[in-house]
């Protein structure tokens, strides 16, 4: 007697470890881009809350070195638009699509109607009424 051996599928398995080491990328590159923004936030803003409990303690805080606290917060939210665009690829395309300084030469600029649509949820009822409007 044979015992039938079962088919092999190497194909299906290569094509299973790519998927997945497909997957870990990225989520190992989201992962990344997740701590730096945590860590930046945790760095810029901890000091100010630590100070400002401090301050609500015992107030010995100078007045200067909560102000230098307070604009090392503000600092970090001005660093956030340019860490998003560094990591992430769907909003490298997104701001290249509306700035124009981002655009390639060969794509049209897009239309403010075209804009409002894409953002509206009523769909041809509001093409419809805009083109009357116009």
């Amino acid at each position: 007697l044979q015992v039938p051996s079962a088919p092999s599928q190497p194909t299906a398995s290569s094509e299973g470890r790519r998927f997945t080491n497909k997957h870990s990328k990225k989520a190992l590159k989201a992962s990344l881009t997740l701590g730096i923004l945590l860590g930046m936030f945790f760095v810029a803003w901890l000091p100010f809350f630590i100070t400002n409990v401090t301050q609500a303690v015992c107030g010995c805080v100078p007045a200067g070195f909560f102000d230098v606290l307070t604009w090392l917060g503000y600092c970090n939210s001005t660093m956030n638009p340019i860490i998003y665009p560094l990591f992430m690829r769907d909003f490298k395309r997104a701001m290249g699509k509306y700035l124009p300084c981002c655009r390639r030469a060969g794509e049209p600029r897009p239309s403010a109607i075209s804009l409002s649509m894409r953002n509206s949820n009523s769909g041809a009822r509001a093409a419809t009424s805009l083109k009357n409007v116009l």
